[in-house]
């Protein structure tokens, strides 16, 4: 780890939108538009910089190939002078469905979670797959009954809690600890596509029951918010004429636990910073 207090890793898996967060959160880290700023150089940002100049010209950018695997690794620190690395994968988000479905972790993803502080991890609510599973759906509520042939397998829900359960495991074995675990902030991403949400907390709850509860009784605290990192949906060929003339920096927002947004998309990093380890 560097002189820096604290190593943020960000988890999340394909499709959740961390490259789109990369690219809006690297510009108002360089702006020093937030609660955050850069802290010295960081370590290659040419994903990012792709990302930005898609958002620039109004378009949304593409996805990151599984097999892509770019360590970013930006220096910040916020207004108190707090310090941390936020540790960025620019990766391909099947590598870490791959991480529950193998049960096999690269060598580069174990050292990683082993020097973590803290996890920020995002989740995509409207691609979560809520199908029955061997949890909700158990084999003692069919005794006695003939019922319709049935995939027993790992819903969504199920998974996250799988690969939480992994990255725990790891770190505690590493840091020979068994609690607290490092600081959590759950990110409910693409916030601008979900039809008339509440609080972030209860989005969670509805949707992902099991795994709220599963949170909640391993963290006493942890914060639960949403986050548009783009503030609407982009094209991949039809470039927005506003996001053009006003910069991409106008754009994005993060929903607080009581509803409320804010345009600050730094704000979820500055609390895993200010988060006691």
């Amino acid at each position: 780890m560097s002189v820096h207090d604290k190593s943020i890793l960000l988890i999340g898996e394909s499709d959740v939108g961390k490259s789109h967060y990369g690219g809006q959160l690297l510009k108002r880290l360089m702006q020093e538009n937030g609660q955050l700023r850069m802290d010295g150089a960081a370590s290659n940002l040419e994903p990012f910089e792709a990302v930005m100049a898609c958002l620039d010209a109004g378009v949304s950018a593409d996805h990151t190939p599984i097999t892509t695997y770019h360590e970013s690794r930006w220096p910040i620190v916020d207004e108190e002078e707090r310090k941390a690395d936020l540790i960025w994968p620019d990766y391909g988000g099947e590598q870490i469905k791959n991480i529950v479905d193998e049960r096999r972790l690269p060598q580069v993803w174990l050292n990683r979670i082993a020097q973590s502080s803290a996890w920020l991890l995002l989740i995509r609510l409207q691609k979560i797959r809520t199908d029955d599973d061997v949890f909700s759906r158990p084999l003692s509520s069919l005794k006695g009954r003939v019922t319709e042939a049935w995939d027993a397998g790992l819903s969504d829900q199920a998974r996250l809690i799988e690969l939480m359960q992994v990255l725990i495991y790891i770190w505690s074995t590493a840091n020979e600890r068994s609690a607290p675990f490092p600081p959590l902030v759950v990110l409910l991403t693409c916030w601008d596509e979900m039809e008339s949400p509440g609080k972030p907390i209860d989005e969670l709850r509805k949707r992902l029951p099991m795994f709220a509860d599963f949170v909640a009784s391993n963290w006493e605290e942890s914060s639960v918010l949403g986050l548009s990192a783009l503030g609407r949906a982009l094209d991949k060929e039809t470039p927005d004429e506003e996001y053009i003339a006003k910069g991409s920096e106008r754009f994005g927002y993060v929903v607080l636990e009581d509803g409320g947004d804010i345009r600050d998309l730094t704000l979820p990093i500055r609390r895993l910073i200010a988060a006691p380890s």
